[in-house]
């Protein structure tokens, strides 16, 4: 009988519960009888990975029991992980191992190629029967592209933005908000020694769900990226709390694509793959308006690596090992194009994210209060524990 293999790889920017994923998929399929392959560095390992009868160790490691055996007791991930877009590929990112006349034939425009043919080529030279991609909207367009060249793949979401279409959830999303609530309790010490604003800058280029949950379990004032807010009100707002609060501090915290009306951030550096520029730090932009503003005294304080950094809480290892076990059972019966997801609270799969859709962003209309600037905390029966609805 032919042995079935399964390959797994994980894209864009880690997040803690993704070496539980790839434990689960490897301990379950090899219990069936699979082989399972890892992909290393996302996407660039299906481009990079030397041609030859014999796997390439820079870039596929095969994975078994024994050498994923204690992988989840650590966050990021243990196949590594980037941010490549085999269909936006620049020059200087290219593989040296494409002859210059073939890569003649991939040039898209000037200077950017597109190696969807070596991805595929690479997966039928590994003998993948299926492809199981662990990632975020970047990585799961890839995914798509894939899907419609025939590659049996299952998805997996995982962002600490939590902003992929279809699901309720992504892997990661709860550590990220367990660690912010953990470091601005600890700040709120020096804040409220030295009786100053405090201005958090977090994760949300696009959504602003973890501002939006980290403010709830906080009790501060949030800005997201799909509420442009009055600037002056946010200043009478902090100046009022910090009247109020006996330790004379305020806190808003604000996603890194959030800004107020009549304002921008710029974009520096090059542009990723994926379309990606950095911005400028909004929350140093905040604390310096807010200081014109008002005359108190405001800082910024950057959280957003640190929520990506350690181990997972046992919310994202609890999904990570669930998801893992669904991508199987989807193996399994033989189904393709369809992701592990969270609808209604309850643990299911929907459809492959069509990339057209964007990313999920926060319904503000009732999720978020535009005149406190804080999450809707009212009429919460009936909705999902994580405040997401996936329409």
């Amino acid at each position: 009988m032919t042995t079935h293999r399964i390959g797994i790889l994980t894209g864009g920017g880690d997040v803690p519960g993704l070496n539980s994923v790839i434990k689960s998929v490897t301990f379950r399929a090899t219990e069936l009888g699979y082989e399972v392959y890892g992909i290393r560095r996302g996407w660039q390992g299906l481009t990079h990975m030397k041609p030859g009868p014999d796997l390439d160790p820079e870039y596929v490691v095969k994975l078994d029991r024994h050498n994923t055996r204690t992988i989840d007791r650590t966050g990021g991930t243990w196949l590594h992980t980037s941010r490549t877009n085999p269909r936006k590929m620049a020059r200087a990112m290219l593989p040296p191992t494409i002859p210059p006349e073939r890569l003649a034939s991939m040039e898209v425009s000037e200077g950017i190629y597109d190696l969807t043919p070596v991805v595929l080529e690479n997966i039928g030279r590994l003998g993948l029967d299926y492809l199981i991609p662990i990632g975020g909207d970047d990585t799961q367009s890839f995914s798509h592209a894939l899907l419609r060249e025939g590659v049996p793949l299952i998805g997996i979401p995982k962002t600490m933005d939590n902003d992929v279409q279809g699901t309720e959830y992504c892997i990661g999303f709860s550590t990220a908000i367990d660690r912010a609530k953990e470091l601005i309790t600890r700040q709120r010490t020096t804040l409220g020694s030295h009786e100053r604003i405090g201005v958090f800058r977090i994760f949300g280029r696009d959504a602003g769900f973890t501002a939006l949950l980290t403010a709830y379990v906080t009790s501060t004032r949030c800005l997201i990226p799909e509420a442009p807010y009055d600037l002056d009100l946010l200043c009478r707002l902090l100046v009022e709390d910090k009247r109020d609060n006996p330790s004379r501090y305020a806190i808003v915290v604000t996603a890194e694509g959030a800004i107020w009306k009549g304002g921008a951030l710029a974009e520096y550096g090059e542009m990723d793959s994926f379309g990606h520029r950095h911005k400028v730090n909004v929350a140093e932009a905040l604390a310096d308006e807010i200081k014109k503003r008002t005359g108190e005294e405001a800082v910024a304080s950057e959280l957003t690596y640190d929520l990506r950094s350690g181990d997972p809480d046992g919310v994202d290892m609890i999904v990570g090992i669930t998801f893992a076990n669904i991508a199987m059972d989807l193996v399994e019966d033989g189904q393709t194009g369809r992701m592990a997801a969270i609808l209604n609270g309850t643990f299911t799969h929907t459809p492959l994210p069509d990339p057209r859709l964007g990313p999920r962003r926060v319904d503000v209309a009732t999720m978020y209060n535009m005149e406190r600037l804080r999450p809707q905390y009212a009429g919460r029966q009936g909705r999902p524990m994580m405040l997401v609805t996936a329409d």
